[in-house]
């Protein structure tokens, strides 16, 4: 896998505030928002995307849900409602080659994911 931005929050290169960190996993707030609340969760290993993860991965991708779900409660976002999203691919939209997923909420979302004006 190519270096990429997430590898170098992951080596701490780049100074990130973490919302969530542990051995294996990684959440921040999306530098580029498109929702009151929108985090990154990524797993620190390199793993591309979903087309590449392994059987082993398992329990590491179930993680991710249980880290969003932590977090939604913890912003007071999950009795609402809130949007796990991952995006597979350029044509996915995935624009960094970094297995994450997006938690997107705060507000109500149209199915396009922005908020509803």
């Amino acid at each position: 896998m190519e270096d990429n931005i997430f590898l170098k929050i992951i080596r701490k290169e780049v100074p990130t505030k973490f919302i969530y960190e542990d051995d294996e996993i990684l959440a921040f707030s999306d530098i580029h928002p498109i929702a009151p609340v929108h985090i990154l969760i990524i797993p620190k290993k390199p793993i591309e995307s979903i087309a590449f993860i392994e059987e082993e991965d398992v329990p590491l991708i179930g993680k991710m849900f249980l880290v969003a779900r932590g977090i939604a409660k913890d912003l007071n976002i999950s009795e609402k409602g809130y949007k796990l999203l991952i995006r597979v691919g350029r044509d996915g939209g995935q624009e960094i080659p970094h297995l994450h997923l997006h938690l997107l909420g705060g507000a109500r979302l149209a199915e396009d994911i922005h908020p509803i004006q």
